[in-house]
């Protein structure tokens, strides 16, 4: 076991398979979502992962993340698309990031970026029932007028057109992708021939073949997880990237009856072994998995035994032989005998997405190839 105290494991070579593997499903270009710091395994090693399983773009939600994978080398193309009032364009445009743009003020903003003879790439993205950011319908025909323009005299390049599905019903994307079509048109009408068009992320990319529009937008799916609460990642054919562990750093003996951790929410039944595990709520483990949450130590399955604290949670593992040092793995591959992401995310009453995101720069990453 490595002297680490808490330490995620990243394979990117599953990140490079799991974008392979949907590129040949969706038949599509991919953009790789690496927002969030990669959905907590690390921007740039997930983005040159992704890149080299064949992704065409990737995607961040701020202009901040884009030019922390610039500086760490990554120069594909990138497009940001939630931008704070007086976000740094100008800045973004000479990083050559792509700009997903949201209202006909942005769109100005984004021209007034442009330098000599160097347009700013853009993104409209496109309010089709999500009710988040996005130009609304009602302001589609002169949004698409003036973007038009602005790339008529060289002040701005439409890349795409976008939006966001909201994984609702089967009924309600395809409302939303209508709408969406609707606007393509619209826009085909104004003068504009994006070569892009996405709504797709991973949930539609797969179970909505139409929404695909040979671009799709991939975020939870790179990482070897499953958007559906009735597929896991292995029945889509995914392998999770991320996997988390720590040593114990401490083994107790207990009668029975013995309080453990805070509140005494559990006591042991009959004299016991406690494993004390280094990870807690500050490095992204939820509180809310308390007395819920798996674990394997030595081939065998535990569950956390009383609350889960700021930096530690115990272990009540009977009278099987648990030594300080041994290995603990809270969530991976479901396929190698260890808990999934998913079943610390049903303990918390929450999803996949947030346990990887949420795990802190406490836990070192370690990047693998396998």
């Amino acid at each position: 076991m490595t002297a680490a105290m808490r330490e995620a494991v990243i394979d990117t070579s599953a990140i490079a398979a799991n974008v392979r593997h949907l590129r040949r499903l969706t038949d599509s270009e991919v953009i790789a979502v690496v927002k969030a710091d990669g959905y907590g395994h690390g921007a740039v090693r997930a983005a040159a992962a992704a890149l080299e399983g064949g992704a065409a773009r990737l995607g961040v939600a701020d202009i901040g993340e884009a030019l922390a994978l610039r500086r760490g080398g990554i120069m594909a193309p990138i497009l940001a698309w939630l931008h704070a009032p007086g976000a740094p364009f100008a800045e973004a445009a000479a990083a050559g990031v792509e700009l997903g743009i949201s209202s006909i003020e942005q769109l100005l903003q984004a021209a007034a970026a442009a330098s000599g003879d160097r347009p700013v790439g853009v993104h409209l993205k496109l309010e089709t029932g999500l009710s988040r950011n996005g130009i609304a319908p009602e302001d589609y025909r002169v949004a698409f007028s003036e973007a038009a323009r602005l790339e008529r005299i060289g002040r701005l390049r439409v890349i795409g057109l976008f939006s966001h599905l909201s994984n609702a019903s089967a009924d309600d994307d395809r409302r939303a992708l209508r709408v969406f079509q609707d606007a393509v048109g619209a826009a085909s009408v104004a003068g504009l021939a994006p070569p892009l068009r996405h709504i797709a992320a991973t949930h539609a990319a797969i179970a909505l073949p139409e929404a695909r529009l040979g671009c799709v937008r991939i975020g939870i799916g790179i990482y070897g997880l499953s958007p559906f609460a009735d597929r896991s990642s292995a029945d889509l054919g995914l392998r999770p990237a991320m996997t988390l562990r720590a040593p114990v750093v401490a083994v107790r003996r207990v009668p029975a009856g013995q309080g453990v951790s805070y509140g005494y929410d559990y006591r042991t039944e009959r004299e016991t072994t406690l494993a004390l595990v280094p990870l807690g709520y500050a490095d992204g483990v939820p509180r809310h998995a308390s007395g819920a949450g798996p674990v394997v130590i030595g081939g065998r399955r535990f569950t956390a035994a009383g609350r889960i604290a700021m930096d530690q949670f115990v272990v009540d593992v009977g009278d099987h032989g648990v030594s300080v040092g041994d290995e603990v793995v809270l969530f991976g591959d479901p396929t190698l005998g260890v808990p999934a992401a998913d079943e610390w995310a049903a303990a918390a009453g929450t999803i996949n997405y947030e346990i990887v995101t949420r795990i802190g720069p406490r836990v070192a990453r370690r990047q693998v190839a396998s």
